[in-house]
């Protein structure tokens, strides 16, 4: 079963703000100790030059140190506090090279790993030709953070990192999530043959280019189909002329109307008007199987007085039985051009065919064929 993409931004977020977090941390730990131990160790100088103070004033004073008064107050902030002659190296929290600096007036301030135990170290030369130092375990001074505060705190941080990452996540995927799916309706409705489908132009560029791709569909899908029901119509009227005028010759033919020297003429205007017919079905099978645009043309030499003869002697078959007379106008010599009698003939066709539906019974409809120094023209005139 595949995810949606909420699941999968969702996750990707998460993972991202994981990986973040972990990587600030990594980072951030060794500087957090860093600083912890700085801190440490100022505020260790800070309490031995206290200290140290104190015993130069007392022995300044020829009066002894309050030891145990100053060992409470440093017991309880954890440091030991140890008074040595000079030259003590303390059981070993001292080096050698630390003591020659104590000795030449110096200070020090170590760190030191002592019985198992790494500690802060500050020691000081006071008067009487003693050594006072501070020892404090890494990570119990003040301000100091341990190594389990740390961690404690780093994965506090990345459990709230996680969340918001999440959060915005799973906020973002059902922000995207919401428009793909109203996308996703307005297509299922435009396969359902629904063709009034908009949707609003919004949110990010993408969802935004979705939408606007979408409305584009629709208004071609609209205009498509628009433009496949005004060629039905028009091909219903392109065929419906000769199939009439074939119809009404063979029933008049078949009744017996016609006889005589008439017949030929009749069949040379069925014949003509099957012509057509075949031509218009031809057409219609190129558009059909290769995906034409429009009925190509197929331009020859063409006498245009013969061929508005020839629809005139159709149309006015057709408008007797209505009502209509149908008349023609040619000049009396040849007129000719060179273009596609067939496109010609169906544009003199529908041309005829509106007249007739406008036209009430016993009013003229003129079919005139001119020429002048302009070109030719072909006019139909109707009476309605």
């Amino acid at each position: 079963m595949r995810r949606s993409l909420a699941t999968q931004v969702a996750l990707v977020t998460t993972l991202v703000a994981f990986v973040s977090v972990v990587v600030v941390g990594v980072i951030a730990l060794p500087l957090a100790r860093q600083n912890a131990e700085r801190q440490a160790f100022q505020s260790l100088s800070r309490q031995a030059d206290v200290v140290a103070d104190a015993v130069e004033r007392s022995a300044a004073a020829g009066r002894p140190i309050d030891q145990p008064r100053i060992r409470r107050l440093l017991d309880s902030q954890g440091i030991s506090l140890a008074v040595l002659p000079s030259g003590d190296s303390g059981g070993g929290l001292l080096a050698p090279d630390e003591l020659a600096t104590l000795q030449s007036g110096g200070q020090v301030s170590v760190t030191r790993e002592f019985r198992g135990q790494k500690y802060l170290v500050q020691a000081r030369k006071v008067a009487g030709d003693q050594v006072v130092v501070l020892a404090q375990p890494l990570g119990q001074g003040r301000g100091a953070v341990g190594g389990n505060e740390l961690i404690q705190r780093l994965f506090i941080g990345l459990l709230i990192g996680l969340a918001i990452g999440a959060g915005a996540g799973i906020l973002l995927a059902a922000r995207l999530a919401a428009a793909i799916k109203r996308s996703s309706k307005a297509a299922q409705r435009l396969a359902t043959g629904a063709r009034d489908i908009r949707l609003d132009v919004d949110g990010a560029q993408e969802v935004a280019e979705l939408a606007i791709a979408l409305n584009q569909l629709a208004t071609a899908l609209d205009v498509s189909e628009g433009r496949q029901r005004e060629f039905l119509l028009s091909i219903s009227h392109e065929l419906r002329t000769p199939l009439t005028a074939v119809k009404g010759y063979a029933e008049a033919l078949s009744d017996g109307v016609i006889s005589g020297d008439d017949v030929a003429q009749v069949g040379n205007t069925m014949l003509g008007e099957s012509l057509r017919l075949e031509r218009l079905v031809s057409d219609l099978l190129d558009l059909a199987r290769f995906g034409a645009q429009d009925f190509p043309l197929e331009i020859a030499d063409v006498d245009v007085k013969e061929l508005v003869l020839d629809a005139a002697l159709v149309w006015s078959d057709r408008s007797a039985p209505l009502g209509v007379s149908y008349t023609v106008e040619v000049p009396d010599g040849p007129v000719s051009t060179r273009t596609d009698p067939m496109r010609l003939r169906q544009i003199i066709d529908n041309l005829s065919e509106n007249a007739l539906r406008m036209t009430p019974s016993g009013a003229p409809i003129v079919l005139a064929l001119s020429q002048d120094l302009a070109g030719i023209r072909i006019e139909v005139r109707d009476g309605g």
